[in-house]
């Protein structure tokens, strides 16, 4: 079976960048490296990190979704993922390197999903930077 994996490209700081994002994530570790291709895993995740020059940016329109249980585990992330880079609206930010993460409760899906209770969770959530679980459930 092929793999399927993200290749995330930096200007030059693709180690830097995965022992930060290893020291975040539960069961990570980098995996190989040499001069151009750092590879590691992401609690169990594959990724590929490229140092490959300044020619491209990341952007939003490519994010990675963090889905947490407990609101420790926002809390967590988005403080980590987070530091020297910048917060959005919506669990949305930017990391130091300009990597795009949406940080969400995992029960989102379901209070979304409750017609009665949609409109209200997201008239919550939008006026959110940092998800709170506790606000959304009693919305």
């Amino acid at each position: 079976m092929n793999s399927l994996y993200p290749c995330l490209w930096f200007d030059g700081q693709a180690k830097t960048a995965a022992a930060y994002y290893c020291s975040i994530f539960p069961n990570s570790k980098i995996t190989s490296e040499n001069p151009i291709v750092v590879r590691f895993e992401l609690n169990g995740f594959q990724f590929m990190g490229l140092n490959g020059g300044p020619q491209y940016q990341f952007s939003a329109a490519n994010s990675y979704v963090v889905e947490c249980d407990t609101q420790e585990e926002i809390d967590h992330y988005w403080g980590k993922l987070g530091t020297n880079g910048v917060y959005n609206q919506c669990g949305w930010l930017d990391d130091q390197y300009g990597v795009s993460w949406q940080i969400v409760p995992a029960i989102l899906g379901e209070l979304m999903a409750d017609p009665e209770k949609a409109p209200r969770v997201m008239q919550a959530f939008m006026q959110m930077s940092k998800f709170d679980i506790e606000t959304l459930m009693n919305a």
